[in-house]
């Protein structure tokens, strides 16, 4: 229970005078513990420009918390006592991360010191702006969070990424379950029955590269997600950029083409009309019917249901049809890119979503387009990975950045 006051208290603004500042205090050492790791009250003291006696009472409250733990004797080789080292518990408390996608849900369980304990991916889901699939959407968060038994007050927050414009200040989706005044976080809270946090997908699978994937100490990175749409995270002197509205990122939607072919969004010659999954689907169909063959055909058995997902399992699978439309995708995507990196000059460019699971098919065409488009002065200092979570980017992401909210 002091646990949960103390993570109460952190979050309320109304503390004044002494227990502010020592507030403050722990609130800095968890916050130094959440983003450095573990450390001994004397560093502690120099980092925060706290005495030792300070620093102690306060390492001693939170311990009783059971916030943080000591975790023994540090393997310094100094002459004299060691000191000991201290640093947040595992078990203190967790997070669950929601991955919506079109046509299933990831979902997952992070601990205090982000280890991903719980994992369940592919759980079937149809994404619709309807009521019943809000419902369905609650109800498998549920069962999940149900399925580990957890004590109250165990699961600290709930983060679900969806598509589309989210404004995660205010809770609210304006591209799924818009069908409310009240802010659809809210209205998931309700019905889970714990803090519940909203997030851009594209955003909160880049904060997961950032934060445990690619991200290899590069402090300006651009995360790009290549899935059944396309939009980018944005990462500058290590933060995540949401820009003015918080809408930042809508890559896919820069008018790209001279094309006829009209977007998602309502305009025409869209980035994603040419580049995305729903764009691959549409042009692998309409190269079958022109007589091109595919070992996709006799897995599906109507033309017109073979998904991004089909296609990719194909590519990876050597299918030839399926691998050639990739590589024309990874071309035009790579030009588009290099106009990201002319505007930005990142340290690091990050390929994921479904899309990038095809590896080289996608990775080596945008790679040649990235060097023949984009200004090489630029671009010698920019360096392309792949995504390295894969599938639980956005779970993770998800839920480090709830637990940035807790503490920052």
């Amino acid at each position: 229970m002091a646990q949960h006051n103390l993570l109460a208290e952190i979050q309320n603004g109304d503390i004044t005078g002494v227990a502010y500042k020592n507030l403050s205090l722990k609130k800095e050492i968890l916050s130094h513990f959440t983003n450095e790791g573990n450390a001994t009250i004397t560093d502690l003291g120099k980092i925060l420009n706290a005495s030792t006696p300070k620093i102690t009472l306060l390492i001693t409250e939170l311990i009783e918390t059971g916030l943080v733990k000591d975790y023994g004797k540090t393997e310094s080789a100094s002459i004299g006592r060691r000191p000991n080292i201290y640093g947040l518990a595992s078990d203190c408390g967790f997070f669950v991360g929601v991955e919506v996608k079109n046509n299933h849900v990831n979902i997952g369980l992070l601990d205090f010191r982000k280890n991903l304990i719980r994992f369940k991916d592919n759980i079937p889901y149809a994404l619709e702006n309807t009521q019943a699939s809000l419902d369905e959407l609650c109800k498998i968060i549920k069962a999940f969070i149900t399925a580990q038994k957890m004590k109250p007050g165990k699961i600290l927050g709930v983060g679900i990424n969806l598509t589309g414009r989210i404004n995660c200040k205010t809770g609210q989706s304006h591209s799924y379950f818009n069908f409310s005044r009240e802010p659809l976080s809210k209205i998931m809270e309700k019905r889970i029955g714990i803090p519940t946090f909203l997030e851009n997908d594209t955003r909160a699978m880049a904060y997961g590269e950032f934060t445990s994937g690619a991200v290899q100490g590069e402090e300006n990175a651009l995360f790009v997600n290549i899935d059944y749409g396309i939009a980018v995270g944005i990462m500058i002197n290590g933060e995540l950029y949401y820009g003015k509205s918080g809408y930042a990122g809508e890559f896919g939607h820069i008018p790209f083409f001279q094309n006829e072919i009209i977007c998602r969004c309502g305009k025409k010659g869209c980035l994603e009309t040419e580049t995305s999954g729903r764009a691959l689907a549409d042009l692998f169909i309409k190269r079958l019917k022109s007589g091109a063959t595919s070992s996709v055909t006799a897995k599906v058995k109507k033309m017109e249901d073979i998904t991004m997902e089909d296609i990719i399992d194909a590519a990876i699978n050597d299918d030839t049809l399926a691998m050639e439309l990739i590589e024309e995708i990874g071309e035009k995507l790579g030009k588009a890119i290099a106009v990201l990196i002319n505007v930005f000059n990142p340290e690091l460019i990050i390929l994921g979503g479904c899309m990038a699971t095809t590896g080289d098919n996608l990775y080596l065409p945008v790679k040649s387009a990235i060097k023949k488009f984009s200004l090489s002065l630029v671009n010698s200092d920019t360096k392309l990975r792949l995504s390295q979570l894969g599938d639980k980017a956005g779970v993770i992401g998800a839920c480090m950045l709830i637990r940035k909210r807790l503490f920052n």
